[in-house]
């Protein structure tokens, strides 16, 4: 049974920062790659960062300098740094495990998604 479970949201104004948290159970990501999306109300739900078991990344280019995506091995899972947030990056932020990782994207796993954390940004 595999689980991930997303940490870390809430509603800050714009220029503020949040660290969200994905930890992850019932199999291990050492050497898997992972990931986060987000999806806006009547949105699609899109590409945000990855990050592959080696510590290769890559990011949205709208999220680029702003966002770092990290591995958190004690919680066999993995983070996300948000700077200078932006009333535009609010949205629900999943996490995704076991992926396919490429230098130009993420290509996530059918059923390793977590339940989303509220990302809520006002200006």
């Amino acid at each position: 049974q595999v689980r991930l479970v997303e940490s870390g949201g809430g509603t800050v104004q714009a220029g503020a920062s949040l660290r969200l948290s994905c930890a992850a159970s019932g199999r291990t990501f050492s050497r898997s790659a992972m990931g986060w999306f987000r999806q806006a109300p009547g949105k699609e739900r899109e590409f945000v960062a990855a990050i592959h078991w080696s510590g290769a990344t890559n990011y949205r280019d709208s999220v680029k300098g702003r966002f770092t995506i990290s591995r958190d091995n004690a919680k066999n899972g993995v983070s996300l740094q948000m700077n200078s947030l932006k009333a535009e990056d609010t949205a629900v932020y999943y996490c995704n495990a076991a992926g396919a990782y490429s230098d130009s994207g993420y290509y996530p796993h059918g059923r390793y998604w977590g339940q989303g954390t509220q990302v809520t940004v006002s200006s």
